[in-house]
Parts: C-alpha cells; sequence; structure tokens
C-alpha cells in the first residue's frame, strides 16, 4: 500500500474529512505503508497538500472531493461568507479540544450547543454543561457568553477565548473588560491577517484597562498547537 492511499483510508474511515490531528493518528493505525525519516507527520501534511483527491476545508482540516457534495464542503471556507457560523464552531471546537488535553474543564456557550466541529456537537467536546458559578451572578453570566473559557481545578476561569472572524472586535473586548478583575488571560482569535487590525482597536482609549492583557492568536498558530497537542497526547512522537 502506498502512503497516500492510507492517508485517504484514514479520512474515509473520519468520515470524509478531518483536522490534521486526527488525521495523523488515523493514519498511523493502518497497516502497509513504509515511512521514511524521523516522523511520517511531514509526509502526511505534504500528501494532503498535493493528492489532487483531497482539498483544504480551512487551516488544519482536510477533506475527500468525492465527500465534497454529501457533507457540504466548501473548499478554503474560510473565505466563504456564507460559511462563517461552521468557521466559529470549528475554531470553537479546537479551541475546547486544546483545553481538554491539557486538562482543563472548558465550557463555551449553551446558544452554541449544536453548532458542529468537524463531526461532532460543541456540547459533545466542552466538558462543562453549565457555566460555574465562580462569582456573582452578573459576572458568570457575562462568562457564559465568551467563545471559548477554560477553567482550572477549582472551577476558577484561566483562559478566555473569542473567535473574532468578520466582526471588529469591539463586541469581544467589551467582554474582556467587564471580566478585567478576574485572574485570566484574554485571547482574541482570528485570521492571522488582521492583527494590524487588532493592534489599531485595542490601542483605543476605550480599551486602557486591558491593552496589555489581551493576546492575539492566528487561525495558522491555533491550529498548529492542536496538532501538536494531539500528537503529544497520543505519545506518537518518535524521539
Amino acid at each position: 500500500m502506498k502512503q497516500h492511499e492510507a492517508v485517504i483510508i484514514a479520512l474515509e474511515k473520519l468520515g470524509g474529512q478531518a483536522t490534521l490531528g486526527d488525521l495523523y493518528r488515523e493514519t498511523m493505525k493502518i497497516e502497509g505503508p513504509q515511512w521514511t525519516g524521523k516522523t511520517p507527520f511531514a509526509n502526511i501534511r505534504r500528501i494532503v497538500q498535493q493528492r489532487p483527491e483531497i482539498f483544504k476545508v480551512r487551516p488544519g482540516l482536510w477533506a475527500l472531493k468525492s465527500y465534497q457534495k454529501k457533507l457540504g464542503l466548501v473548499e478554503n471556507a474560510d473565505k466563504d461568507k456564507s460559511q462563517v457560523a461552521q468557521n466559529h464552531s470549528y475554531y470553537q471546537g479546537i479551541l475546547l479540544t486544546i483545553g481538554n488535553l491539557r486538562g482543563y474543564k472548558t465550557f463555551s456557550p449553551n446558544q452554541d450547543k449544536n453548532r458542529l466541529f468537524v463531526n461532532q456537537p460543541l456540547k459533545d467536546v466542552r466538558t462543562l454543561q453549565e457555566i460555574p458559578a465562580f462569582s456573582y451572578e452578573e459576572f458568570t453570566r457575562m462568562c457564559s457568553t465568551v467563545d471559548v473559557v477554560w477553567f482550572n481545578d477549582r472551577l476558577m476561569p484561566k483562559s478566555l477565548f473569542e473567535v473574532e472572524h468578520s466582526t471588529d472586535f469591539q463586541n469581544s473586548l467589551i467582554k474582556f473588560s467587564d471580566l478585567q478583575d478576574f485572574y485570566t488571560r484574554m485571547i482574541i482569535v482570528t485570521d492571522d491577517n488582521r492583527k494590524r487590525e487588532f493592534l489599531q482597536k485595542i490601542q483605543s482609549s476605550v480599551f486602557t484597562g486591558i491593552a496589555k492583557r489581551v493576546d492575539f492568536l492566528g487561525y495558522e498558530s491555533l491550529v498548529k498547537q492542536y496538532e501538536m497537542d494531539v500528537l503529544k497526547s497520543n505519545q506518537i512522537f518518535l524521539l
């Protein structure tokens, strides 16, 4: 069996589409192909990028063209305005998964619970089905609207993530401003090309109190961290 055939079989087993992290794991279960080099993962990345049977849905997510119509997928969906909701829930799912792998309790808003991360509703990815009562109701209610929250063992918010695919950051920064008295990380997740726009917005005098606390995380960097965490969790690094 050739290497690209193993990748295609793995994608089929995963329902026709998969994140690179899941694809690494599933491909390694398939017997037959010979993988050269220190790790096979560079080869798998090359295969999904070059094989005509496979296309990129969004950063870190690949699919078989034979499944495209069945799954209703769009090539390079991040650039398609009709895909905004799916893009948003995809990155929420990535953030929830990373938090789970790192041992945090994770939450996303109940209004998003039935939106899909690849093939799973977000309610099945998050580990908390209700927001913990960590403070006064007005603060917990505000926190419950943040796109993804990681909670520590004491059920206090450790990290707050807002996914901003196309809007101007205003609402997300207002949420962070309202929650600034908590000892949390605050992170805007968006397209890598929007960093200049983010920096201009955060420098507004309205956000002086949080300007040095809010970090920027691009989609590509986020997906790379996700893939690394998935690999570590499955102990498939070859030393």
